[in-house]
């Protein structure tokens, strides 16, 4: 099933989530055309490797300098593929727009930081020996997700089914996001917890993003008396 719009109204431009998709879309495309070794050095060096916050000396030894932690925000603007880009900024454009209205551009883009960084935290608390660079607003937009279950759980977001067009069904969104939870939940733990394998996506950052959503986004909402209108002016 695949969201393809929701009901939430939104009463501001959304300037920080389309700033984040072009940044994130520009610099993809940028990786996409630069030669190869390039592409290569700037995903491990800006992705987040966990075996170089494990294990210090073999990033001293694949060349990576310290960072101090820097990819746990970096690696939020990286996407693997066209598909992992495209999807990511599929949700963010549904979801994101009505979380900014909420939260006014500078604290949604506090809170997105926040959630993506906490999210890389929980994946590589659980696979830290990885040398695979895990990429990709996932979880930042994860902990998009959470805010809107929470604020929005009544609206409706417009499912289409492939291969059953034109059908659109609207349900919930608690019933979708809960869904998606569930979905996230299952394979993180098959994962980690049966296969004990690192997961080729990075479904603990997913879940990460989410739980930190959950706890924090309240902390970022405007006042109900506070209104942010930077298109508009007052000519009384």
């Amino acid at each position: 099933m695949i969201p393809i719009r929701d009901t939430a109204p939104c009463n501001t431009r959304p300037i920080v989530t389309w700033s984040i998709m072009a940044i994130c879309s520009f610099i993809f495309v940028t990786m996409w055309f630069a030669p190869d070794n390039v592409s290569y050095r700037w995903i491990h060096q800006f992705g987040m490797v966990p075996i170089r916050y494990s294990n210090p000396r073999w990033a001293h030894d694949f060349g990576l300098p310290a960072d101090y932690g820097f990819s746990f925000i970096s690696n939020l603007f990286l996407h693997g593929d066209w598909m992992h880009l495209i999807t990511n900024m599929w949700f963010l454009a549904i979801f994101g727009d009505n979380i900014e209205d909420k939260m006014g551009h500078w604290r949604f883009l506090l809170y997105y930081l926040c959630c993506g960084a906490l999210a890389t935290f929980l994946q590589w608390y659980f696979d830290p020996q990885i040398v695979i660079p895990v990429v990709g607003a996932s979880g930042a937009i994860a902990g998009v997700l959470a805010a809107y279950f929470f604020l929005f759980p009544m609206e409706k977001v417009v499912l289409w089914i492939p291969f059953i067009f034109p059908i659109l069904i609207p349900v919930p969104a608690i019933a979708f996001l809960g869904a998606w939870v569930l979905f996230q939940l299952h394979d993180a733990t098959t994962a980690v917890f049966i296969t004990h394998q690192g997961a080729s996506v990075a479904w603990w950052a997913h879940l990460g993003g989410f739980i930190a959503g959950y706890f924090i986004h309240s902390f970022f909402l405007l006042d109900e008396e506070t209104i942010e209108e930077p298109f508009s002016s007052d000519l009384n």
